[in-house]
């Protein structure tokens, strides 16, 4: 647990905001944070990055940045990168684990070369490919822009009668698309805060996935904490996502979701770098549940940056 004098920090500036499809998350997000290190008597400002960065950061001289930003532009290493150009330490993952984790098709590229388990995939450039995918994984399948978060343009595709309009609605994103071989089973997320998996929680949706309304809007997902499993599968599926983790050179703090399936198997899905930190999210839930109250895990979030 760290302990740390607010002064130390210098002058923080959460990021937050931005251009992506998860502008609102982020604006939530970046709230959330700055009014907890504001609580905390740290020195913080926000800084949406949606325009004039650089000038911002300037204005305010900013030691360190907490990166509050979801998807594209904020999650992907492009502003990882600048920062880096700029010689101002930020939180979580770097510039490359950023990029790739951001890529869900070499994400599952880098796990499928370790032997890491990961749903059977492809990267489709029609929806005929999809097609042709459904004949060797069966229905239901998922398509998912593989470029997005938050669960923006997903599809959880039945028949044939639904591919076209899913491979649209994943395209449509601007993104390239990524098909995946559909689980079922049971859905877990496991928060990695500073080399720890934290406990982990049972999503139990009311929609037939954890889609953006379920993460964002509505209140009928349940969140099981404790998961449901037993002592020794949650250390295996713990060890499984910090392996899975650190595989993508993550480091700082992030979650891994896993799918598990009728057979007990687990599964690795995707790896969020900058996970939701608004009412809804899961890091902070987990933090919570072992013992570290949304304060402090904003605080071991900060105290972790590499100066």
């Amino acid at each position: 647990m760290a302990n740390n004098h607010p002064h130390q920090f210098g002058k923080v500036a959460v990021l937050l905001g931005g251009n992506s499809a998860e502008r609102a998350v982020s604006l939530n997000s970046g709230n959330a944070v700055f009014e907890a290190l504001k609580a905390q008597g740290i020195d913080v400002v926000k800084i949406d990055s949606k325009e004039n960065l650089i000038g911002q950061l300037n204005t305010h001289a900013v030691d360190v940045a907490f990166i509050a930003l979801h998807g594209v532009g904020g999650e992907d290493g492009t502003i990882q990168g600048l920062l880096e150009f700029y010689g101002l330490p930020y939180t979580g993952s770097g510039v490359k684990a950023s990029a790739i984790c951001m890529d869900k098709w070499r994400t599952k590229l880098i796990w499928q070369g370790l032997g890491l388990p990961t749903p059977a995939f492809i990267l489709a450039e029609s929806s005929d490919d999809l097609s042709a995918f459904s004949t060797q994984v069966g229905y239901p399948m998922m398509v998912k822009p593989a470029l997005e978060g938050s669960s923006i343009g997903i599809s959880k595709v039945k028949d044939s009668s639904a591919v076209q309009g899913a491979y649209d609605a994943a395209y449509n994103t601007g993104s390239p698309v990524l098909a995946e071989q559909f689980v079922t089973g049971k859905e877990f997320t496991i928060a990695i805060l500073n080399g720890k998996a934290l406990p982990v929680i049972q999503l139990k949706p009311a929609n037939e996935f954890y889609d953006y309304d379920a993460k964002y809007i509505q209140d009928d997902t349940e969140y099981l904490l404790p998961c449901g499993l037993s002592p020794e599968k949650e250390l295996e599926v713990q060890a499984l996502a910090l392996k899975a983790y650190e595989s993508v050179g993550c480091k700082g703090w992030g979650r891994v979701d896993v799918m598990q399936d009728e057979n007990e198997n687990f599964w690795l899905i995707e790896v969020n770098t900058v996970p939701g930190m608004t009412d809804h999210s899961l890091v902070p839930m987990a933090a919570k549940a072992a013992g570290i109250d949304f304060q402090q895990l904003v605080i071991e979030i900060l105290a972790a940056v590499e100066r």
